[in-house]
């Protein structure tokens, strides 16, 4: 860059060129700076809190990963205390899993717009179809959908068995201790004390699942 003389004369050809002074962070750019800084950390902090509530129910189970599915059982003496799920089903119905005690319970978190859930909901119609008289209960919850599009699915796939229409996340909140943050589908298997007895993250397999329910239904009740 070109710059004049001190004399005010031509430019001096090949004159290195003077660097900009820096701006000194002042009040109002120290707070904006602060406030970015807190902000990212408090979400990293509720996503840290939020995996790690997961992450420690898996603590005592005995895991297997099969591709992009990983299976968690937990020994009775392993188990956390009873599940509390309830809210509104897609058709508007009153839906808590605390009536159901007593009953081994199915939970399965899904979406109409998940390709995986679109594999295993044949899986699930079948199965809740076939235990439906063995004291098997199934209820889905679902995410980041609308009853309309999540109905639809339901039909589609011959689904009978109630959905939690869970729009505001808060059956997804209820059941953090439990999951590990992970994506959809996940499928929690509950004794017939409420307990979480195994889990399931990604697409259910037929063999897999009726395998976890046979071994929980072989299970006396612990509770009077």
């Amino acid at each position: 860059m070109d710059e004049p003389t001190a004399a005010g004369g031509p430019p001096v050809q090949g004159s290195p060129a003077r660097a900009r002074p820096r701006r000194p962070l002042t009040g109002p750019r120290v707070i904006l700076l602060v406030l970015v800084l807190v902000t990212a950390g408090v979400v990293a902090v509720q996503l840290t809190g939020f995996l790690s509530a997961g992450q420690g129910a898996a603590l005592g189970g005995s895991s297997v990963t099969a591709g992009s599915r990983t299976v968690t059982e937990y020994a009775p003496e392993d188990r956390a205390g009873p599940v509390a799920l309830s809210g509104t089903g897609l058709t508007g119905e009153a839906i808590d899993i605390a009536a159901w005690r007593g009953d081994v319970v199915v939970i399965n978190v899904w979406g109409s717009w998940c390709a995986p859930c679109r594999e295993e909901a044949p899986i699930l119609a079948a199965t809740s179809a076939a235990y439906a008289n063995q004291g098997v209960r199934f209820v889905g919850v679902n995410v980041r959908d609308n009853p309309a599009a999540a109905i639809a699915f339901e039909d589609s796939y011959g689904i009978t068995y109630p959905s939690i229409d869970d729009r505001n996340g808060k059956a997804l909140l209820s059941l953090a201790d439990h999951l590990p943050g992970a994506g959809v589908p996940v499928t929690l298997l509950l004794d017939r004390d409420g307990r979480p007895a195994a889990r399931v993250l990604g697409a259910v397999q037929e063999s897999t699942l009726t395998a976890l329910l046979d071994t929980v239904l072989a299970e006396p009740a612990t509770s009077s």
